[in-house]
């Protein structure tokens, strides 16, 4: 096995603890341990849990990439005898479907290609390499000479449910046994020593024809953490069974509380993000399915309070209720100390953003805990139903989070997974009829990794499984990376991926020169999709952006071809679909599945004015089209994957007004009016109780935030020249805000007075700041403009 130790297994599909006794017999210089625990693990040395991390090692295709996680050990060692343990528990290794898994809705087919485990057994695999002071190394690795033993979590489900047997627990599991000194052994025999404690039995090396398939690699992206802990209150009994408490934020999370009972009584937790009219908690997933996830934890003594906390998995809600406290055969069960872990792989801010107005904040505040909910090694749509790695926001949301959150080595990973999942031409899966089905060379599936593959259409909506505003984030996704850290090693790494991904598309190209077969604008409120529009302007987008790597590269005829293609696109397009509007006298796009009308959609006119499909003189024109969607509906009407051009492109043409607006709207399409809906997240759709209340997906407006607002606006790539274009809307009066960029901060901070406006502006020596003043409302106040970094001070 490359780097690591052999895998070993206690032959089991449940988790187990893991642990070895050896000696260090002098001063250590350093010490590092390699550990991967498939599908999760935790690491101890000497009964201490190694580093504050949740969910090693990053979820990945386990038959084609495994993270394993380094540690620095040296400061747990101690001279004489030690003890290394680890836990291993299911993840997506092998997906346990006790309580709630993820189930395909009625509207769609049956799935031929279901979940598969990854192995037979769980596993474990390590290396420990100690360096003395006096030069010489000992290597310790996972091998027949570790113990195993069952562990107390005896059901453990990727969705969030548990099952924790506290008469299982062992306690001082990881503490080395010192009533034998390490004196009194022999030369060899201290590596071989290990305490006799009842129930361990020696661990099995797994053959080589079952271990994990995939590749070996480090992890790089930020480990999952606990970012913030929530105790629960108490709000009522529900049915006299039921206590039901509120942690205050819906989130990613992992339970911890205190309990007291009988042996062998059983406390239940359910967890939800929202609670029914009559106040229990509500695990109906809007009419999709119940999300029936539980923690489940078996008292192990009698009268003693006992510590209960998840192991392997994470609960997604605000709300829990705890069931069995009631119970009155073997006599009360008290419970205290219930608290939620709210954990992220994005706990690193890398802006910031403060106002006078407390429903920007409350928006803001809503995204980002959205954000942070939806990142946990991968960027999952949602914490409660899917759990999937969509790949569609992490280039369509990926300039509001990067202003938010250092997203350089996450994207990364992201990145990485997609070049992993991409198709050859011999991948296949099967059809209704167990016949192959071969989705073709390059196609990048809509989820990286992807467990449960739906792979085949679903009539009448178009393809789950490859989708180009999905499938374009290997191209679109290494764009935004390289605008906010202007590191060329993203194009390098995912050019190659992107040009075969364009073949792809081209081979999906209809007699009309488009692409209509995935979703179009998901998620637009009026169910206008649109598809030949969105879905062609993303070729185009496509082929652009990998020209412009092409000219980055050096690959100069890689540039003219891809240039040639999208010039045929954007003649084809503006063919078709370029119009001149019949009652209002402005060029436009017209909706191509609207043949017999003039029909207009904001997402429409916004995806070919921001991507360049717009000839020149025509663009005014479209630009009014644009104004024109957007006050004729007073609203955005447009789903995630328009949104974020929809809004940019208002930023650019000076509609900040409409977007200020529209983002306060008290009703739906609004974000304030999730705030008045009570949630403390993003919702998926734009509508009160949505099918998930915790999707990340529509939070584009953080972007205006910070190049909006701010008007903080990266003029070439890593932020090393910077336009400053701010604005202050009507309602604000003062705001503050800093981002953190690859050349050092930026801060932009504008308070209005009674006669004039502040302006001040701190920049990093070296970074080029360009100030433009346009879009900030004077009504007549003189505005002064600080440059503190250059002490120049204007009045304008």
């Amino acid at each position: 096995m490359d780097r690591l130790g052999n895998w070993i297994t206690n032959k089991t599909a449940v988790p187990f603890y893991a642990r070895k006794q050896f000696e260090v017999k002098g001063a250590v210089k350093f010490a590092k341990a390699k550990v991967c625990g498939l599908g999760q693990f935790h690491f101890y040395m000497n009964g201490q849990k190694v580093e504050d991390h949740e969910l090693d090692p990053g979820w990945t295709n386990y038959r084609k990439l495994i993270e394993y996680v380094t540690f620095d050990v040296k400061e747990y060692l101690k001279e004489g005898m030690n003890m290394l343990g680890a836990e291993v528990g299911n993840g997506w290794f092998i997906m346990e479907d006790e309580h709630y898994t993820f189930h395909f809705p009625p509207f769609m087919p049956p799935n031929p290609n279901p979940y598969r485990a990854f192995g037979k057994y769980l596993v474990l695999a390590m290396e420990l390499e100690i360096c003395y002071e006096d030069g010489t190394t000992q290597r310790i690795v996972s091998d027949e000479t570790f113990q195993v033993k069952e562990h107390p979590v005896v059901m453990s489900n990727v969705y969030g449910s548990e099952t924790i047997d506290g008469r299982k627990v062992v306690k001082d599991w990881c503490v080395a046994d010192c009533e034998k000194e390490s004196s009194q052994l022999k030369a060899d025999e201290s590596e071989k020593y290990v305490p006799q404690d009842s129930g361990w039995r020696q661990a099995v090396r797994v053959p080589d024809g079952e271990c994990p398939e995939g590749k070996l690699i480090e992890q790089f992206q930020p480990p999952v953490k606990v970012i913030h802990t929530y105790e629960g209150k108490y709000l009522h009994t529900y049915q006299e069974k039921r206590e039901i408490y509120d942690f205050g934020q819906n989130m990613s999370g992992i339970l911890e509380f205190e309990v007291k009972g009988k042996t062998g009584q059983e406390v239940r937790l359910y967890p939800a993000e929202k609670l029914t009219q009559d106040g229990d908690v509500d695990q109906m997933a809007k009419g999709w399915v119940n999300v029936d996830s539980c923690m489940t934890y078996i008292i192990g003594q009698d009268d003693v309070w006992e510590t209960c906390r998840m192991r392997f998995t994470y609960f997604a809600g605000r709300y829990a209720a705890v069931e069995g406290i009631s119970e009155k055969d073997c006599g009360p069960v008290l419970i205290r100390n219930l608290k939620a872990d709210a954990i992220s792989s994005a706990f690193v801010r890398s802006g910031t953003f403060e106002c006078d107005d407390i429903r920007y904040m409350q928006v803001y505040d809503l995204v980002e805990k959205a954000v942070e909910a939806n990142m946990v090694s991968v960027h999952t749509d949602c914490p409660t139903i899917e759990r999937f790695a969509w790949q569609e926001p992490n280039h369509l949301m990926a300039p509001s989070i990067f202003y938010m959150k250092d997203g350089k080595k996450l994207w990364e990973k992201f990145l990485l997974d997609m070049r992993t999942d991409q198709h050859t031409a011999e991948d296949y899966f099967y059809d209704y009829e167990g016949e192959k089905v071969y989705p073709g060379d390059g196609l990048m599936p809509s989820q990286c990794p992807c467990y449960l593959p739906n792979v085949l259409p679903v009539p009448g909506m178009g393809s789950f499984y490859d989708i180009i505003p999905w499938g374009s984030t290997c191209i679109l996704g290494a764009y935004w990376h390289y605008q906010f850290y202007g590191d060329v090693k993203i194009i390098e790494d995912n050019y190659d991926a992107g040009m075969r991904y364009l073949e792809h598309l081209k081979s999906r190209v209809n007699e009309d020169g488009f692409l209509n077969h995935g979703l179009g604008d998901w998620g637009n409120p009026k169910n206008e999709l649109a598809r030949e529009n969105i879905e062609t302007a993303f070729l185009y987008a496509d082929a652009v952006t990998l020209a412009k790597f092409a000219d980055i590269l050096g690959k100069t005829q890689d540039q003219v071809r891809l240039n040639q293609y999208a010039d045929e696109i954007k003649k084809n397009y503006n063919e078709k679909l370029l119009i001149r509007h019949p009652e209002e006298e402005f060029w436009c796009y017209r909706s191509f599945d609207h043949p017999a009308e003039t029909f207009l959609t904001q997402a429409g006119q916004a995806l070919p004015l921001f991507w360049g499909l717009v000839p020149e003189d025509v663009k005014a024109d479209v630009v009014q089209a644009l104004r024109y969607t957007l006050e004729k509906e007073d609203a955005f009407i447009c789903g995630e994957v328009g949104l974020p051009y929809v809004i940019q492109c208002a930023r650019e043409y000076g509609m900040n007004d409409l977007i200020s607006r529209f983002m306060m709207r008290r009703e739906h399409p609004g974000y304030y009016a999730f705030v008045l809906d009570g949630e403390t997240t993003l919702g998926e759709y734009w509508e009160t109780n949505p099918r998930s209340h915790c999707h990340d997906m529509m939070g584009h407006i953080i972007e205006w935030y910070y190049n909006g607002i701010s008007g903080i606006i990266p003029t070439r790539p890593g932020f090393s020249e910077v336009l400053v274009k701010p604005y202050l809307p009507e309602d604000l009066h003062r705001f503050m805000c800093s981002y953190e960029s690859p050349h050092g901060t930026i801060t932009v901070k504008a308070e209005e007075t009674e006669d004039r406006i502040n302006l001040i502006i701190c920049a990093p020596e070296g970074m080029k700041v360009e100030t433009d003043i346009s879009n900030l409302r004077s009504k007549g106040k003189e505005i002064i403009v600080i440059n503190r970094e250059e002490h120049k001070q204007g009045k304008h």
